[in-house]
């Protein structure tokens, strides 16, 4: 019998990997399938139906790895930073250039992924920012503890570039703010107009600030 159990216990534990492994990935599709939709028509227009019956899971699945709405959203909007300051990360502290070029292609980056005409608006603060502030405190923290963290690493990078001089004397917290202040409003008007001229703007005054 204990020979049989020892003999089983390889395949219950692949088993057990294989239905981690599925529910995780059930549960990144929702997430994926989620952004998508609500990028484009924010959270209050997107019924759940519509996301369970565009990732083709049944209500009951989306139970069990989400106890509302609410909480998905929230853990959508966590999903959303993990991925951006992962890409942030290996834009601005990449080797081999200098601190002020990692910011400047951190805000060449964000003026190329955005589409002043579409309906999808890749930036999750932008679209949401309002919105859930209001409707959902656990979101806004979401959203605040996020944006901070952005503030955070673009505030090193200057300050970095302040010590090695390729950036002017600038106080490295403020200036992070205020950039990224710039670019969100920038972001924003961009949609209203449906046209890059805003971000093409704050493209010019950051290179301005920048610059010695």
């Amino acid at each position: 019998m204990h020979a049989l159990h020892r003999a089983l216990s390889p395949t219950a534990g692949l088993c057990s990997n294989l239905k981690n492994f599925v529910m995780s990935t059930t549960k990144q599709h929702l997430l994926d399938t989620g952004n998508r939709i609500i990028a484009g028509k924010g959270f209050s227009g997107v019924g759940l139906n519509e996301i369970l019956s565009a990732a083709d899971v049944p209500k009951g699945s989306f139970y069990h790895y989400f106890k509302s709405k609410e909480q998905y959203g929230q853990v959508l909007l966590e999903n959303y930073f993990e991925r951006y300051i992962e890409e942030l990360d290996r834009i601005l502290f990449a080797n081999g250039s200098s601190a002020r070029e990692r910011l400047l292609n951190y805000w060449q980056h964000w003026l190329d992924t955005q589409c002043g005409d579409c309906m999808e608006q890749k930036c999750l603060v932008v679209k949401l920012g309002a919105e859930v502030s209001d409707l959902s405190e656990n979101m806004r923290i979401t959203l605040r503890n996020g944006t901070e963290k952005i503030m955070e690493r673009l505030a090193t990078c200057i300050a970095e570039g302040v010590n090695e001089g390729s950036l002017p004397l600038l106080e490295p917290r403020t200036t992070a703010q205020m950039l990224y202040q710039l670019w969100l409003g920038a972001s924003l008007l961009g949609k209203l107009h449906k046209n890059l001229d805003p971000l093409l703007l704050a493209m010019k005054v950051s290179l301005n600030l920048l610059s010695h």
